[in-house]
């Protein structure tokens, strides 16, 4: 298809890696209220900590691998993490909060959150060094990446499900560690393809390499500690969170104009993050603890409909991909903010679709099984405007010293939005901790509109911000473009085709 082999060596590490984290997470919620015995607004709490931690972990794994591991070290030890703590997750105890078996849980999740911290950002920017800034296939790369992640989504969530759902919990999770330890597999064994990228930035002594190994391994602990604490977790975003992006403005400060101007679009993107992921994340929280209760499914077990969005994202990547470069080549493009605002707009509109659907059949009904397919259509249309083209977008726009911190701080931004996910979670149960269909509802239909509104923002200021990006002024470095390929592409490149519309 016309990629470096070494994308599709990053395809099949990332598609097992999301087999197991995306096997687990379809299972969390009901691992937490029926094994566990949390209730419902406590459950949704704990999954939105636990997922906000494993994107805001990348934030330390992208410097770390910035300054001395390199990426491809740094992916190697995270897989290694994440395989320890999915197979930890198999070890079930008698169930409820008083079993000694609930520490090893915490241990666990610790263990994945960590791992994910070193995998996470790294492996993506690997992606992008593999092609020079301007070459025009970056954007399909992206894509194709993007499906990989979703595949392992799709059969991870199916398989770990099924497995949980009808044999136990230890099958489920046990499952998603095998899927993980294929995907370390395969990274290791494919290292020769990925053409020397991802090294680390200096001769790196094997002392501090494994300090670095060390300081991994003493980070489980303390997040052991804090996933148990959600009000703690939620503190350090706000304070992080605002020393994150003050370094991120204060080193902006430091470059020229229009490198500068591309890192305030940056921040702007990354800004929009919390808003687009608080409500999406509402699929591994309520809306499934929802689909349990209050849908017809006609048997199928709840936790098998979390296939739906990555089975929508493999059919529908390639149609987006293929219409992002016919209209591209017509200058008809939207631009990476109109993107966003798109994206917003979808995935407000998912919620009150979803909320009418509801409400036509009545609230004493069980909502057809037709208005989960619908909601999450309408979700990954808006992550096929979003996601990939944020990832892209980080890396194209950030200087290179800044790479995996910025490829981080997307991340780290997707954390907050987990966390606002489980806060929104949390009000579905009301003040008495259980949820109930007309307090889900109303909660869904607040959160639509005023997703709504903040879409519309967007898009008004998107031509604005869009000129701040100034595409017409990327250019590799020497170091950047690939073997055998010129330093600049030509003008026609993907997202910097000024004479028309920029194709981003």
């Amino acid at each position: 298809m016309g990629h470096p082999k070494g994308l599709y060596v990053l395809f099949f590490a990332e598609m097992w890696e999301r087999f197991s984290y995306y096997g687990m997470r379809a299972l969390l919620i009901f691992y937490l209220t029926k094994h566990w015995l949390f209730d419902d607004s406590k459950s949704n709490l704990i999954y939105g900590a636990y997922t906000s931690l494993v994107y805001i972990t990348p934030v330390l794994g992208g410097y770390l691998a910035d300054r001395y591991l390199g990426q491809r070290k740094a992916v190697t030890f995270g897989a290694v993490m994440l395989t320890l703590g999915h197979l930890l997750m198999a070890v079930e105890g008698d169930g409820g909060q008083g079993s000694a078996a609930i520490n090893v849980f915490w241990l666990a999740l610790a263990f994945i959150i960590v791992g994910t911290g070193f995998l996470k950002a790294n492996i993506s920017v690997i992606v992008g060094q593999l092609y020079p800034l301007t070459d025009t296939r970056r954007d399909g790369a992206y894509t194709i990446f993007y499906i990989g992640i979703n595949t392992g989504a799709a059969i991870g969530t199916i398989m770990a499900g099924w497995l949980g759902e009808t044999y136990g919990w230890a099958y489920g999770f046990g499952a998603a560690g095998v899927g993980m330890l294929l995907g370390l597999i395969v990274f290791i064994l494919g290292k020769p393809l990925l053409l020397g990228k991802g090294e680390a930035p200096r001769p790196l002594k094997a002392r501090t390499e494994w300090s670095l190994y060390g300081i991994g391994l003493a980070s489980v602990v303390v997040i052991w500690a804090l996933v148990q604490y959600q009000d703690v977790i939620q503190t350090l975003l706000i304070i992080s969170g605002i020393g994150m992006l003050g370094y991120v403005l204060f080193e902006s400060l430091k470059l020229e104009k229009h490198a500068r101007d591309r890192m305030f679009v940056v921040l702007f993107l990354i800004a929009l993050n919390p808003v687009f992921w608080g409500l999406f994340e509402q699929a591994g929280g309520s809306l499934n603890l929802y689909t349990d209760r209050f849908v017809d499914r006609g048997g199928v077990p709840a936790s098998l409909f979390q296939s739906i969005n990555p089975i929508y994202i493999v059919l529908l990547g390639p149609i987006f991909a293929g219409l992002w470069v016919f209209l591209g080549k017509r200058g008809l493009e939207p631009s990476a903010p109109a993107k966003f605002g798109l994206a917003l707009a979808q995935v407000g509109l998912s919620f009150l679709v979803f909320v009418w659907g509801a409400n036509t059949v009545g609230v004493e009904v069980a909502t057809p099984v037709f208005f989960v397919f619908a909601i999450y259509f309408l979700q990954t249309t808006g992550e096929l405007c979003l996601s990939p083209v944020g990832l892209s977008a980080m890396n194209r726009l950030a200087p290179k010293h800044l790479a995996s911190l910025i490829m981080g701080a997307w991340f780290y931004m997707t954390a907050v939005g987990n966390f606002v996910a489980g806060k929104i979670g949390e009000a579905t149960g009301g003040e008495g901790g259980e949820m109930t269909k007309e307090a889900t509802l109303s909660v869904y239909s607040t959160i639509g509109w005023w997703t709504i509104g903040i879409a519309m923002v967007v898009l008004v200021l998107s031509p604005l911000v869009k000129r701040m990006m100034h595409l017409d002024t990327l250019h590799d470095s020497p170091d950047h473009a690939m073997a055998g390929e010129p330093e600049l592409a030509q003008p026609e490149a993907a997202g910097l085709n000024t004479a028309g519309e920029t194709r981003r």
